[in-house]
């Protein structure tokens, strides 16, 4: 679709909170994300979210979700409600919901170095250690409704026959030793997979780019990849892009101490981070399968990371 098409979309949706301003577009990814004016005035955002990701009871629980951290003391998205009284339209392609909009500046973005001292990098990385862990204890603490739908992202999901991200094992840019590395360290983390108990509602997605930097504080934007998943992988998502960083270990440990600050981690916590964070690599290795093209860069590129990542952590 055109973005013509997506601006359409969007007026049609906002005429169900009575806005008429025109938005503006400022993401065209998984879902397509606006910058729009509120019924009453405050700036928002409005997504239109990718037909066949969510259920529509799934997205409700997001919101619901993302509105409980916020009740818990977060600043976190917030869903605003319709004239109606809903948390959703339903347009004839999609769905689309509004949530208040969080200030501040994102931590970086992938595939390039933190633009800051690095002081400065472990600090936020303390305080993103902080709010994950405050969003752990919410999350537990929460009564979920009877209908909360969300994915689950166990063992089975992340490396059984068919993950959910896809193969990555069957990326076509890996030679067959290259195969071999990954099959190995996937029965490898297996096993470690097996033993981890700590397992309940995750983000997901704390990437540079969902991580608004607001002073000295941190905040979470983007919820709509939560899962029931591993207190670890959330942990291994949000250092997965650091690992081209110089000060990567160090990044690491102020991620760490931040978050056992405010809830418990295993005694060998350090050794698992490497871990989870090689598991967010093969996870990613076969998310751009079927997104791009054999011979698109990209596809070798995710292939390339894990390999690299892997080799580090099986060798």
């Amino acid at each position: 679709m055109s973005d013509a098409d997506f601006f359409d979309q969007a007026r049609r949706a906002l005429s169900a909170w009575g806005v008429q301003k025109t938005p503006r577009l400022i993401k065209n990814r998984e879902n397509v994300v606006f910058e729009a004016v509120g019924p009453e005035g405050q700036r928002t955002a409005l997504r239109l979210h990718r037909p066949g990701y969510q259920s529509k009871m799934a997205i409700r629980s997001e919101l619901w979700w993302s509105e409980a951290l916020a009740d818990g003391g977060m600043l976190v998205p917030r869903a605003i409600r319709t004239r109606a009284g809903d948390v959703l339209v339903e347009l004839p392609e999609r769905v689309a919901s509004m949530v208040s909009w969080v200030d501040g500046s994102p931590m970086g973005e992938g595939g390039a170095l933190l633009a800051m001292p690095e002081h400065r990098q472990e600090a936020l990385h303390v305080a993103l250690g902080r709010e994950l862990a405050r969003l752990h204890n919410l999350s537990d603490a929460a009564t979920l409704p009877e209908a909360f739908e969300r994915p689950v992202m166990d063992a089975e999901a992340l490396l059984g026959d068919a993950p959910a991200w896809g193969r990555f094992w069957e990326n076509p840019s890996l030679m067959a030793d290259e195969v071999a590395l990954l099959q190995k360290a996937r029965h490898r983390l297996s096993d470690i997979l097996s033993s981890a108990t700590d397992f309940g509602l995750i983000h997901a997605d704390a990437l540079r780019e969902n991580v608004m930097v607001d002073g000295d504080s941190v905040h979470l934007i983007d919820f709509d990849d939560g899962v029931f998943g591993y207190r670890l992988y959330e942990l291994g998502v949000a250092m997965s892009q650091n690992w081209d960083q110089p000060n990567r270990d160090a990044l690491g440990a102020a991620l760490l101490d931040g978050y056992q600050q405010l809830r418990p981690l295993p005694t060998d916590a350090h050794a698992l981070l490497q871990a989870f964070t090689v598991l967010r690599g093969l996870a990613s290795c076969g998310w751009v399968i079927g997104r791009y093209p054999a011979d698109h860069p990209a596809t070798h590129d995710y292939a390339h990371r894990a390999v690299e990542m892997t080799r580090a952590w099986v060798v």
